[in-house]
């Protein structure tokens, strides 16, 4: 009838088939630039060597205690974690096999350790406590203290003098004013252990102020 349109059904798959080449392979190309362009390029995961050298650490936190083993790339960067737990079969144990599997995945992945340090480090969960290492002082969680340990070795230049000790080399020690140090332990007088960390805090004018995580005890 004039003034009607004609609809012409297509079959989707038919015209999907009888597609050429050239344009199946320019789609894929087209994809595969995209892919590029955004930055999706497969992780490539960096191995140890068979035979590395390894650094082993004691901590015992809130009555946990165990070990915790750092296997080291040829330029002494770490690269896989092991954690021993005294309690072997536990709850706790297991887990942080697990973890610490995880955290080398991630290593060797090319997660940066200063990464993983920001994100563990003061988080809060029980077992808790006093550590018995002075430069960490209390231990907030298991996860606290290794990381803040694994900061101390490996991102603040500790790991050189601990090699250097290894070697039977002993880094030059300062020579400090005797009047000078006493001043400094006076001048802690009463100072209290700071709230989120458990460090011991030093004055600050009318206040005291925290040389580890930066909290002040409520003075600006």
């Amino acid at each position: 009838m004039p003034g009607t349109s004609e609809v012409k059904v297509v079959d989707t798959k038919q015209v999907v088939a009888n597609a050429s080449p050239e344009t199946t392979d320019s789609s894929a190309s087209g994809s595969s630039e995209a892919g590029k362009n955004n930055g999706s390029y497969p992780a490539i995961r960096r191995r140890l060597p068979d035979e590395r050298h390894s650094l082993t650490h004691h901590f015992s936190i809130g009555g946990q205690e165990g070990y915790v083993t750092v296997g080291l790339f040829e330029d002494g960067a770490p690269g896989e974690m092991f954690i021993r737990m005294a309690k072997e079969g536990s709850t706790v144990s297991g887990l942080m096999d697990s973890f610490a599997t995880a955290v080398s995945l991630a290593l060797q992945y090319g997660v940066p350790l200063k990464v993983l340090c920001d994100k563990f480090s003061h988080t809060r969960f029980e077992p808790s406590g006093w550590s018995g290492n002075p430069k960490i002082g209390y231990a907030k969680s298991l996860m606290d203290y290794l990381f803040r340990w694994l900061e101390l070795r490996f991102l603040k230049g500790e790991q050189g003098i601990l090699f250097e000790l290894s070697n039977g080399k002993h880094p030059p020690t300062e020579v400090r004013n005797p009047t000078k140090a006493l001043s400094e332990i006076v001048s802690l007088g009463d100072a209290p252990t700071c709230q989120f960390c458990g460090s011991l805090m030093v004055r600050n004018g009318s206040c005291y102020r925290c040389m580890e995580c930066g909290s002040t005890s409520g003075c600006s």
